[in-house]
C-alpha cells in the first residue's frame, strides 16, 4: 500500500517557486467561492508517521488560504470531559460548517491505531470501531461534506534521516522530542496497523490519499493541487452525493400497525395513580442516586402525537431527579448554525455526561416523522437516517449511556377533545397553534411514518416503548415505571458498561 511513497518523488525548487502563485490564487478563488455558496464544508484530516510534514501541510494550507475560515483541531489522548462522553462526541462538536475548511491535527483514526499498536485493543475492537467510522463518514459525504484524508509516509531509514534533519535545525529541532524516537521504534507495527486501517476505510467517498513526506516541495505542492481540484469539483457539482444505505419500506397488506394494536382504553384510577406515582418517582430519585449511575448516564427520548403529553411525563421525571443533575432539550426547527451541520450534531452537542440525564423532548427521530412528511428533506435523506440514528444510539449505549425512547400515542378524537380544550382554556392557550391543526390532516402520513420508525430504530440495546396515552394518569405511570425499570437493570452490571445478556 505504500510503496508508492517510498520511490524518492521530488521536485526542484525552481518549479515549485513557479507553480505556487497560481495555486495559491485559485485555492482562495475556490475558497471564497465555497464560503459564497455555504453548500458544503471541507473536513480535512491529516494523518502519517512523525517527521512526515503534517505540521508543516497544515502551516502551508493556512498560509496559501484565507485562515479566518479555517479551524484545526488536534486531538491528544481525550480529557476528563471527553472521556465522560461518547468516544466521537469530541470529534463531532469540532465539525466545520458549511463553507469553511476544518483540519483535523489526528482525527478519529489516531486513538484507535495507538491503542492497536500498544494491544490496548484487539483486532476485532479495531474492526468494529472502522466500521463506525466508516458510516460516520459516509453520513458525512451524504449531508454534502467534503472528506479528505491524507496519509503522509516516510520508509523507516527516512524517518529516522528526517528526525535527524530536523534535531539538527535550531529552527526545528523543538519539534523532535524523546516520544519521536520511541514511536520510530514501533514503526514497523505502526505501519501493519496502519495498513489494515487505510485498507478497510479506504471507501469511494472518503478514500485515503497518502502522499510520500520526504520532500518539502513536493508534498506541498501535491497536496495544494489535491485540496484545489477537490474543491473545484465539489463546486462544479450539482446537488449532494448520495451513498445508498437503505432499502425501500413495504407496508402490511392489512393494515395492522404497531399504533393500531395499543389498547387506548387502559386507564388508571386516581388514587392507584396517587400511590404508584410515589412509588416509581421514590424508585427513580434512588437509582439517579446510586453509586453506580455515576458511570452511567441517561438519555430520554420523548415523541408522540400533538398533546399526547409529553410535557407531562417529563415534568414527573423532573419531579424525581436533583435539578442539577439533568437538562430538559426542548427541540424545534434547527437554527441557521445547526442547518450549516450534519442534522444529528445538534443532538451530539447536548449529550449528558456520565452521571447526569438529558430529555429530549422531540428529538433526532424528527428527520423520520416532520422532516419526511413535510417534505423537509429528500427521501434518501430519510431513508438512510435510520442506519445513522441507530448507530447514533449503539455508540450512546457502549459509552455507558441507558437510551429510553418512548411513543405517546393518542386516538385522533382524543386529540381533537384536548386541542379543544387547549383552545378554551386562556393558561393553556400556548399549547395548541395552527400547525397543529394543519398536522391533524396528515393523520395518516404520520402513522405510516411512526410505524416505519418503530420498525426501523427498535433495536435491542434502544427498543422502543409505546405508551397508550388516552388516560394522562396511565402513561406517566408507564413512563416513569419503564425509565426505573431500564436504569435498574442497567445499574446490575456492576462495572457500568452495557452486558448484551
Amino acid at each position: 500500500m505504500f510503496e508508492s511513497a517510498e520511490l524518492g518523488h521530488k521536485v526542484d525548487k525552481e518549479t515549485f517557486k513557479k507553480e505556487v502563485p497560481l495555486l495559491r490564487a485559485a485555492l482562495l478563488d475556490a475558497q471564497y467561492d465555497m464560503l459564497e455558496k455555504k453548500e458544503f464544508p471541507v473536513v480535512i484530516l491529516i494523518s502519517g508517521v512523525d517527521g512526515s510534514g503534517k505540521g508543516e501541510t497544515i502551516n502551508l494550507l493556512y498560509s496559501w488560504m484565507d485562515p479566518r475560515h479555517i479551524s484545526t483541531l488536534a486531538f491528544s489522548a481525550p480529557t476528563d470531559e471527553e472521556a465522560a462522553r461518547p468516544y466521537m462526541w469530541r470529534y463531532w462538536r469540532a465539525l466545520p460548517p458549511r463553507g469553511k475548511v476544518g483540519i483535523f491535527a489526528g482525527s478519529w483514526y489516531s486513538q484507535p491505531i495507538t491503542d492497536r499498536i500498544t494491544g490496548a485493543m484487539r483486532r476485532s475492537e479495531l474492526d468494529e470501531r472502522l466500521d463506525d467510522i466508516n458510516r460516520f463518514e459516509a453520513m458525512l459525504v451524504n449531508e454534502g461534506a467534503l472528506v479528505l484524508k491524507f496519509w503522509f509516509h516516510l520508509s523507516k531509514d527516512g524517518q529516522k534521516t528526517r528526525l535527524k534533519a530536523l534535531e539538527k535545525n535550531p529552527n526545528t529541532a523543538w519539534r523532535v522530542t524523546k516520544e519521536s524516537y520511541d514511536r520510530l521504534k514501533t514503526y514497523d507495527k505502526l505501519q501493519e496497523v496502519a495498513g489494515h486501517v487505510l485498507r478497510v476505510t479506504n471507501t469511494a467517498k472518503a478514500p485515503w490519499i497518502i502522499v510520500e513526506g520526504t520532500d518539502d516541495e513536493y508534498r506541498s505542492l501535491t497536496v495544494g493541487r489535491i485540496v484545489l481540484d477537490a474543491m473545484q469539483r465539489r463546486l462544479k457539482q450539482e446537488g449532494r452525493q448520495q451513498v445508498p444505505v437503505a432499502p425501500p419500506i413495504i407496508h402490511p397488506i392489512d393494515k395492522k400497525n404497531v399504533l393500531s394494536e395499543l389498547d387506548l382504553t387502559q386507564k388508571l384510577a386516581k388514587k392507584d395513580y396517587e400511590s404508584q406515582l410515589a412509588k416509581y418517582q421514590a424508585r427513580l430519585s434512588e437509582l439517579a442516586r446510586d453509586p453506580r449511575f455515576a458511570r452511567r448516564s441517561l438519555v430520554l427520548v420523548f415523541e408522540g402525537s400533538d398533546a399526547a403529553g409529553k410535557g407531562g411525563s417529563i415534568r414527573r421525571i423532573g419531579a424525581a431527579l436533583d435539578a442539577r443533575q439533568y437538562q430538559i432539550v426542548p427541540i424545534a426547527a434547527p437554527t441557521e448554525e445547526e442547518r450549516a451541520q450534519p442534522y444529528l450534531w445538534r443532538f451530539w452537542r447536548h449529550l449528558p455526561r456520565t452521571g447526569r440525564a438529558a430529555i429530549f423532548d422531540r428529538s433526532w427521530y424528527g428527520r423520520v416523522l416532520v422532516e419526511r412528511v413535510e417534505g423537509f428533506c429528500t427521501e434518501a435523506d430519510w431513508l438512510r437516517a435510520y442506519a445513522e440514528i441507530n448507530d447514533f444510539e449503539h455508540q450512546l449505549v457502549e459509552s455507558g449511556a441507558v437510551v429510553v425512547k418512548f411513543w405517546l400515542q393518542i386516538s385522533a378524537d382524543e386529540q381533537l377533545r384536548r386541542f379543544k380544550e387547549r383552545q378554551d382554556t386562556e393558561f393553556k392557550r400556548f399549547k395548541i397553534t395552527e400547525e397543529d391543526w394543519r398536522n391533524r390532516e396528515k393523520w395518516d402520513a404520520y402513522v405510516t411514518a411512526v410505524c416505519d420508525m418503530v420498525d426501523r430504530t427498535s433495536t435491542g440495546l434502544a427498543p422502543w416503548t409505546l405508551v397508550e396515552a388516552n388516560d394522562k394518569n396511565f402513561a406517566r405511570v408507564k413512563v416513569l415505571k419503564t425509565v426505573c425499570e431500564r436504569l435498574e437493570k442497567a445499574l446490575k452490571d456492576s462495572d457500568g458498561k452495557y452486558t448484551q445478556k
